[in-house]
């Protein structure tokens, strides 16, 4: 049904929500304060003209816009934006009936994104390759993109030439493509074992292309340089596929905060650490137990810490701390412990911590939500949840990282 609506505010996803007598309405790509056409089904609207636009509307940057799934925000003013996305922290907080101060949103967009994933699809005779299409699991072929760093500009051409390589086993591809120091870092998903022929054909296609790695399901096809990360006064590897902060200058941004945070002491415990990225900035002034889950993520950690002088001694525990966190006995000792788990949070070991002697906590976040959940136990344990910031390093999307600062007295 198509009908005229009000928009009154913004929802966690960047959707403009309108109120009317059957509930709400949310309408991607609507402002506040703007009065829309959209079509209405339930509570979900399509745009489709906007009447009155809204004085926080601005031009998009992009020509996809609204037809990519990849950004949500691109119409909203700076002002706006900032403040919506802060919002979300303050939100989820609130629901969790947890009260902390939560700072101004930090811009960590920095060059642009340093990681990209395409979709590559057969659609008859072509190898589309592109992002998913808004709220759509159809492709958008994406020859550009302006928020990817100056390192990914070959990145739609590589990967379309890879895709095209592939394309005879018409399955759905996932290339994920990784700007390094040493040039583009790809891993391949979806295609299954490679036979000889075509790894072989692969590999003289790295060549071409130029590639610092190429890998497929994270087995190594071919690695022409080290694809190497800084990481503090460390350079990694990460390993393919391996989990990399969004942007260098996200990763600077939650180190910052982190160090910034780092009380006085002798050890700290970094749970969830990867490849190491807060490990090696810790190891300058703390002796580090670095626990994570994978096991090529440990031993590229390992491999940076063996190739780094001047760093205090980091530990390396393979552990699932989702099954096996730490138990009170084991973090007492640390004088500091920092965790940067997955989008499901860490809710089991934030009991254990609730139960430790820990004096100081310092939780990374790439979800509001699971982290409110886990800072309300914190906080029925004893701790204080002294400072919340937000940090930006997904501009455009509806994403927000942060990092979370818990304190409290000693525990008997």
């Amino acid at each position: 049904m198509n009908e005229t609506l009000t928009v009154v505010r913004l929802g966690q996803k960047g959707d403009g929500i309108a109120e009317t007598a059957s509930g709400q309405v949310f309408v991607p790509y609507a402002l506040p304060g703007e009065t829309v056409r959209a079509v209405v089904d339930g509570e979900r609207g399509q745009l489709v003209e906007i009447i009155a636009p809204a004085e926080s509307r601005i031009a998009a940057i992009c020509p996809l816009f609204t037809r990519c799934g990849g950004c949500a925000a691109q119409h909203m003013e700076p002002g706006l934006y900032r403040e919506w996305k802060r919002q979300q922290v303050v939100t989820a907080l609130s629901r969790a009936g947890v009260e902390a101060p939560v700072g101004d949103l930090v811009d960590a967009h920095g060059a642009g994104r340093r990681r990209v994933t395409f979709h590559a699809r057969q659609q008859g005779e072509t190898m589309v390759v592109g992002f998913m299409a808004a709220r759509s699991h159809d492709l958008v072929a994406v020859e550009a993109c302006p928020v990817l760093a100056p390192g990914l500009a070959r990145a739609p051409a590589a990967a379309q030439m890879l895709a095209n390589r592939m394309g005879s086993a018409n399955k759905p591809l996932d290339i994920q493509v990784t700007a390094s120091e040493a040039g583009l870092d790809v891993d391949i998903r979806g295609h299954g074992p490679l036979g000889d022929k075509l790894r072989l054909a692969l590999t003289q296609l790295a060549e071409r292309l130029d590639l610092a790695r190429l890998s497929n399901h994270g087995e190594i096809v071919v690695e022409r340089r080290p694809p190497l990360q800084r990481m503090g006064k460390a350079v990694v590897a990460p390993a393919p596929g391996g989990f990399l902060q969004a942007t260098a200058a996200g990763e600077e941004a939650l180190a910052a905060l982190i160090m910034d945070a780092l009380p006085k002491g002798k050890r700290a415990a970094d749970l969830f650490s990867g490849c190491g990225p807060f490990s090696f900035r810790l190891a300058e002034r703390m002796q580090v137990l670095a626990v994570e889950s994978d096991a090529a993520a440990m031993l590229a950690l390992t491999k940076g810490m063996g190739a780094t002088q001047g760093l205090k001694p980091i530990a390396a525990e393979t552990r699932d701390l989702f099954r096996r966190p730490l138990l009170e006995h084991e973090l007492n000792g640390f004088d500091v412990v920092v965790l940067d788990p997955p989008r499901a949070g860490a809710e089991a070991q934030a009991k254990r911590l609730a139960a430790s002697k820990v004096r100081n906590v310092i939780y990374v976040s790439c979800d509001a939500g699971s982290f409110a959940r886990d800072a309300a136990t914190l906080v029925a344990g004893g701790y204080a949840l002294e400072a919340v910031t937000p940090v930006d390093q997904f501009r455009y999307s509806a994403h927000v990282e942060l990092v979370g600062v818990f304190r409290r007295g000693k525990k008997g």
